[in-house]
């Protein structure tokens, strides 16, 4: 029976790590998967998806206003797909997330979503709330702040490593602006603000 699946974690967890593996473990067993990411983050080049470890796949891409259950109708319609892999999830409009719904529910393929819970202000991207809201199975994957608790939020830096309290939503990056951190060390690191929010 096909299910939506949300893996969510903080940035620098390896949830495209587990993506590619997953999607490996398939193709092992003779089966197609169809990966998708986010059109607008293109840190491991256009339409790849990539591990910090060093293992990458070609995959499609999808932008704000696709139409998703489309996307995956043509992809079935064109050669047997065991399941849909979708990395960069965070960026998934809410109405896209009722399409990949749409999709387990009215074609009978598993998707799994692989993104980020909550921005740097500790507020949940859209397309990660549908994906609480909807999702037939959550799970954590599971990274650690400096002082060894599980990390559950990020802050965002500036290029001389200091924390920015305010900014857009959106801004790609990797190691160079995020840092995972559990939320008492995030909220010494956003300093009052955090109070306020």
């Amino acid at each position: 029976m096909a299910k939506l699946y949300f893996h969510y974690s903080t940035m620098n967890a390896g949830k495209s790590t587990i993506l590619l593996q997953a999607s490996h473990n398939y193709h092992e067993r003779g089966m197609k998967t169809y990966l998708l990411t986010a059109l607008l983050d293109n840190r491991a080049g256009r339409a790849r998806i990539a591990s910090r470890i060093g293992i990458g796949a070609d995959a499609d891409t999808f932008g704000p206003d696709e139409d998703l259950f489309d996307k995956i109708e043509k992809r079935l319609g064109a050669a047997p797909c065991a399941c849909v892999f979708i990395d960069e999830a965070q960026f998934l409009e809410p109405a896209q997330v009722w399409q990949l719904a749409r999709a387990v529910d009215d074609l009978n393929v598993p998707v799994m979503c692989y993104g980020l819970r909550v921005d740097f202000r500790g507020e949940l991207f859209p397309g990660s709330a549908a994906l609480l809201a909807l999702s037939d199975e959550m799970r954590e994957v599971r990274t650690i702040c400096h002082c060894g608790k599980k990390a559950t939020m990020v802050v965002r830096t500036d290029d001389s490593g200091n924390v920015l309290t305010d900014g857009e939503q959106v801004q790609i990056g990797g190691n160079e602006s995020y840092v995972s951190l559990c939320r008492r060390h995030w909220r010494k690191a956003m300093g009052e603000s955090a109070a306020t929010m």
